[in-house]
This record gives C-alpha cells, sequence and structure tokens, in this order.
C-alpha cells in the first residue's frame, strides 16, 4: 500500500486524501481595518489514514463526500494551466526582497491588503518595518499566489508547514472557503498529472472555481457554512 501523503483528484469526483494527512477548520482572525491578518485552528478532524473530501460543495457532510457529485451531476474539469509557478509569476523588485506573484492562483484571501499591501511593502522593503510585513503578507497568503524571495541568497521565504489540510473559513464574510494544503502534500490530476509540489495551495471546495482543481475567490458568492 502507497503511505504516500497526497490528493488524488477524482474524474468529477472528490479529493481522495491518502496518507494520514491531518485535517483542521481554520478561520481567519481580522485585524482592526475588518481584513484577515493571522489564523485560528476551530477544530481539529480525527487523523484517518485515508478520507475523501467533497469536491462539488454539496455534500451534506462537508467536508467529507457523501456521493452528492453524481446526483447532481458535478462536473469538475480540471482547468488550471499546467504550468510551474516561477512560469506564471510576475516580479515586483524591492531593495531588500522581491515578490513573486502568480494571479492564478488568487483564492481572494486578502491577507495581501493590510499596512498598504504587500506590493508597496516590497519596494519599500529598505525598510525594516515594511520588510518584515512584506515578508509575513507573503507568507500568510494560503494560495500561494504570493511568494516573498531572499535576495541576499536567493531563495524563496516560506512558512515552515508540516504536510496538513485545514477547511479555511472567512470570518469577514461568513463563508466557507477552499482546502489549504500546507507543506509540499503531492496534488494529482484525475487524468494522473503532478501538479507542482508546493509548500501552499487552495484547492476548490465549493464546486464553482473556474481554475479547478484550484480556487478563485468563487466561495464568496456562497453564503453556507
Amino acid at each position: 500500500m502507497d503511505n504516500k501523503q497526497k490528493v488524488k483528484i477524482l474524474k468529477d469526483g472528490p479529493y481522495v486524501i491518502s496518507g494520514s494527512i491531518p485535517l483542521s477548520k481554520e478561520e481567519f482572525v481580522l485585524g482592526g481595518d475588518g481584513e484577515p491578518v493571522s489564523y485560528k485552528i476551530t477544530f481539529t478532524y480525527p487523523l484517518k489514514s485515508n478520507y475523501s473530501l467533497c469536491r462539488c460543495g454539496k455534500s451534506a457532510n462537508f467536508p467529507f463526500c457523501d456521493a452528492t457529485h453524481v446526483k447532481i451531476k458535478y462536473d469538475g474539469t480540471e482547468t488550471a494551466a499546467r504550468k510551474s509557478f516561477m512560469e506564471m509569476a510576475e516580479k515586483t523588485v524591492g531593495p531588500e526582497i522581491d515578490l513573486y506573484d502568480a494571479k492564478c492562483f488568487c483564492s481572494i484571501a486578502r491577507f495581501c491588503i493590510p499596512a498598504g499591501d504587500t506590493w508597496t511593502l516590497t519596494e519599500n522593503s529598505n525598510d525594516p518595518a515594511s520588510k518584515k510585513l512584506a515578508i509575513e503578507e507573503a507568507c500568510n497568503c494560503p494560495s500561494g499566489r504570493l511568494v516573498a524571495w531572499d535576495k541576499k541568497i536567493n531563495k524563496p521565504i516560506e512558512p515552515g508547514f508540516e504536510p496538513a489540510i485545514s477547511l479555511l473559513e472567512d470570518t469577514k464574510h461568513n463563508v466557507r472557503g477552499p482546502f489549504w494544503l500546507k507543506g509540499g502534500i503531492s496534488l494529482e490530476s484525475s487524468d494522473g498529472y503532478q501538479y507542482e509540489v508546493r509548500n501552499r495551495v487552495n484547492i476548490c471546495g465549493c464546486g464553482r472555481s473556474i481554475n479547478k482543481p484550484f480556487c478563485n475567490g468563487a466561495h464568496l458568492h456562497d453564503h453556507r457554512k
């Protein structure tokens, strides 16, 4: 039996999780301006070696699949570009750090908004406070759209995640968000394609993203938790 920690996408069906990956609910902690600044784990599910997560967003046992996708004839066609992050990312140059931005991964989590936005902070990163905030905001981006880059050692700056999955909840808009894959979990397409393994990425949990399997913020139109 293959115990590798991975997510396998079934055609028009759920995400099949293997390798005993921890699963939790995690909500946004809002700052003074009402936008997210950090996270808080609110519930941890019992650890299972294998389980299936709903991809259509309609399961009565969410986040787990209950085969509703069959009843509603869910179309889970994967439409995301099959390119690496660096192939798609635009670069903002700063004096101390750079910022790479692959817009196609954006899940509209909004951690990049506070304190003048991550791009401006990067451009002002010769100021220690701006540099610190730019790195913090980039690392808090759950989708991995934003990656801060250490120019001195020529390496990305990433949070030190262990493999885990969180169901994100946007407390400002009172909506259930995407599944947050953390710590370099393998993501395999329904046709066997291996997506680039990354430290953090958001995959769609509402069923309506136009960038499947990745989240594009479509859940913000859904006010059901």
